[in-house]
């Protein structure tokens, strides 16, 4: 669904909406500014959580930890169930619910607190006037829609990584993003992960010589799905899954489509290549210096797909190599997660490993070289990334992950994707955006969504 017809759904739900809207802003939603000490309540910054499952929930504390930010509602299409990454963990909107209430009734004198809202659809969340940001941890199709959305709602945005679906997507999440004069922090952490941090500090200070070869790494597939002839399953209690396909095309439920293992159907993610890739790739974007580019070239090397039929239709196994007009060349492929990305160059190498831990260089000594004062200065976040979006609402400027800097690295996992499914190689111009004489490839840009997931 295009940003104009979005818009055009938008208004008319508002119109019947907004009864309820009014009547939800006069629950009291806000803690006594007893509970926050120095951190008064005209500096809280009011938040709201869309996407309570495995990756949404631990966001979501880590939001809650910071004092000067109150969560007043949370949302997702889940009432509450196991069956995410951890089989029997609990997540959905009722249990994000109850953890944010139990967090702060142990601040309150009273010991109890009701505050927080839990809605199965993230409309009711944008006609509050009273939630200045959302975190979207939704699935990966629903976030340019509901980045725009939001944008338009005049919120401030955590989008989780990849920023979107395609490349078109995120385009217009840019354009809304900027149009509106929001902040939106894209969910690649490693932006504020110390070590990455130093580690882009030596490889664009020249401690390692030349840049020549960058080798960025991207997990395997971590759950089974069903093969050719599987049947559909039945539709758990309390799961409203015609708003969770949303623009998805319509398909028959089965529970290994949804939760954790969207991410393995391209209909709703890129696979791995998105998953992992959006952080590895990010630090080579990062490293070499490309946060307003990308590379010229993007060549299919190798990939392993399952049967055809098969629930899971993203590659199992992945190999694109992509070239930069300076020559230098990127390798994306599936290996360990736990060495996240390796920087090669003329007179050493440095990786990143232990998911971000650690690094290790390549003569040893670099990794406690001093530079100069006329080093480039990488540093953008000291702090927690959740925290930096806080100060970035607050200060209005640039997060340590803006919306173009999470287009750009995303863009590279789309083009590998593109490559790996054409089994070809693409001719990429990153000022125009555009693939260079493949048509088929540039359709694979954008994708059709349903126009019907208004419910």
């Amino acid at each position: 669904m295009s940003s104009e017809e979005n818009r055009g759904t938008v208004t008319r739900r508002e119109v019947l909406k907004t009864s309820l809207a009014g009547a939800a802003l006069a629950v009291p939603y806000f803690v006594p500014s007893r509970v926050f000490g120095a951190s008064a309540p005209s500096n809280r910054i009011t938040l709201a959580c869309i996407g309570v499952g495995n990756q949404g929930l631990p966001v979501m504390q880590r939001f809650l930890s910071n004092s000067d930010c109150q969560i007043l509602a949370v949302c997702d299409v889940n009432k509450g169930s196991d069956g995410y990454k951890e089989a029997n963990k609990l997540y959905g909107r009722d249990p994000a619910r109850q953890e944010v209430e139990e967090h702060y009734a142990k601040q309150s004198e009273s010991g109890s607190y009701k505050g927080c809202e839990a809605y199965n659809d993230f409309r009711d969340i944008l006609n509050r006037k009273d939630i200045d940001a959302v975190v979207i941890s939704a699935p990966d199709h629903w976030h340019s829609i509901m980045t725009v959305m939001a944008a338009e709602a005049g919120k401030d945005i955590y989008c989780e990584k990849p920023l979107g679906l395609t490349i078109g997507d995120q385009q217009a999440m840019i354009e809304a993003v900027r149009k509106h004069k929001r902040i939106l922090q894209t969910g690649s952490h490693e932006r504020s992960n110390p070590n990455v941090k130093k580690v882009v500090e030596l490889v664009q200070s020249g401690g390692i010589g030349k840049v020549k070869r960058v080798i960025a790494n991207v997990g395997r597939h971590n759950m089974v799905g069903p093969g050719p002839g599987w049947e559909p399953t039945p539709l758990p209690p309390g799961f409203d899954y015609k708003m969770w396909l949303g623009p998805a095309p319509d398909a028959p439920f089965h529970k290994d489509r949804c939760l954790y293992r969207f991410r393995f159907n391209y209909d709703y993610a890129g696979g791995q290549v998105t998953n992992f890739g959006a952080h590895s790739l990010d630090m080579a974007q990062w490293g070499l210096g490309m946060d307003k580019s990308g590379p010229v070239k993007v060549e299919h090397v190798y990939a392993d797909f399952l049967p055809a039929g098969s629930l899971f239709n993203a590659a199992t196994y992945t190999h694109f190599r992509c070239t930069y007009d300076n020559g230098v060349v990127v390798e994306c492929m599936t290996g360990s997660p736990e060495v996240r990305c390796v920087f090669e160059g003329t007179e050493g190498s440095v990786r990143i490993e232990n998911q971000g831990r650690n690094f290790v260089t390549i003569p040893e000594k670099l990794k406690s070289t001093k530079f100069g004062p006329d080093v480039p200065e990488v540093y953008i976040s000291n702090d927690d990334h959740q925290r930096n979006f806080i100060d970035c609402i607050k200060s209005r400027q640039e997060p340590a992950a803006s919306v173009e800097i999470g287009h750009r690295s995303a863009t590279v996992c789309h083009l590998g994707n593109i490559a790996v499914r054409l089994k070809t190689s693409l001719n990429w111009d990153p000022v125009q955006e555009r693939i260079v004489d493949n048509e088929q490839a540039n359709a694979m840009l954008n994708r059709t969504t349903r126009q019907t997931w208004e419910t």
